[in-house]
């Protein structure tokens, strides 16, 4: 069983506040304190400072906290296996492309099986990953960019990545340079996602950024966004799965870009979480 002071250390890592860690544990903030204090004996180290008002965490106490979630992971999984249920469950999460574009027919081959129940969250990657490390989904299906020293992961599959436009846009199926889309109405997601973020990166490549369009406008509504761009009234950069099925839209590519980027399952190294992306992954044919 993980140690009620490690499960207020969680919560505090989680919170960087000790009153709040004492409300949402029901106990007193001396008490929080006490337990965080244990903790820094037993361990022989410190685990949080201030910088001024501001709490923080200590190497030490970055390197306690992967390992204590892995703990904490498993000890969920002990008794998940304890209660000895017949329904095989998963609690997965995936970024907004994968889960609205790409993940309905797996889904649909997984709850096929009478004993498969299943549990999906969407959001972008910044809140995806965040739930996963804190153990609160099985795993994760992630677009993009991730930190691969902090998760195990796997392929999932490619994609190719590119300007998206209306069908009778002057771009549509055109290769073209990069200077000649900055004058264009750019659609963009929220700040945390995938796809942001990989065009971010490359319009950094070639000194440009978001800034560089004429007009930006940031839409978190993958529909709304498509809609926007079927009538011509801008452009934006997805997955090829995004317009795969939009009679009204159309592809460029932009010259010099890298075009094809990775699906991957993410989830915390060295826990039985591994096993149950290999189960998933199975139904994905």
């Amino acid at each position: 069983m993980l140690d009620y002071r490690i499960k207020t250390f969680l919560t505090l890592c989680e919170t960087m506040n000790y009153r709040q860690t004492a409300e949402l544990l029901h106990i007193t903030q001396p008490a929080v304190t006490q337990q965080i204090q244990w903790l820094e004996k037993y361990y022989g180290c410190s685990l949080f400072s201030y910088e001024g008002r501001r709490l923080r965490k200590t190497s030490k106490a970055v390197l306690l906290e992967k390992t204590a979630r892995i703990m904490s992971y498993q000890e969920k999984e002990l008794w998940r296996s304890l209660e000895k249920k017949e329904k095989i469950e998963l609690a997965i999460g995936a970024t907004k492309t994968i889960g609205e574009f790409v993940l309905g027919k797996h889904i649909s081959h997984f709850l096929e099986n009478a004993q498969h129940q299943i549990q999906i969250e969407i959001d972008n990657t910044e809140t995806i990953l965040e739930k996963v490390e804190r153990g609160r989904l099985d795993f994760a299906l992630i677009e993009g960019y991730f930190n691969r020293e902090n998760y195990g992961s796997r392929l999932y599959r490619r994609e190719a990545f590119q300007g998206i436009c209306s069908a009778s846009s002057v771009l549509a199926d055109r290769q073209v340079e990069v200077e000649e889309i900055l004058s264009c109405s750019l659609f963009v997601r929220e700040q945390g996602s995938g796809t942001r973020k990989i065009l971010e990166q490359l319009l950094e490549k070639d000194n440009f950024s978001l800034d560089s369009f004429d007009r930006l406008s940031s839409i978190s509504n993958f529909g709304i966004m498509l809609e926007l761009v079927e009538k011509d009234l801008g452009i934006t950069f997805a997955y090829e799965a995004v317009k795969r099925n939009r009679q009204g839209l159309s592809g460029f590519r932009v010259k010099g870009w890298e075009t094809i980027r990775e699906f991957n399952y993410v989830y915390l190294s060295e826990t039985e979480a591994e096993k149950k992306v290999e189960y998933f992954h199975q139904y994905s044919g």
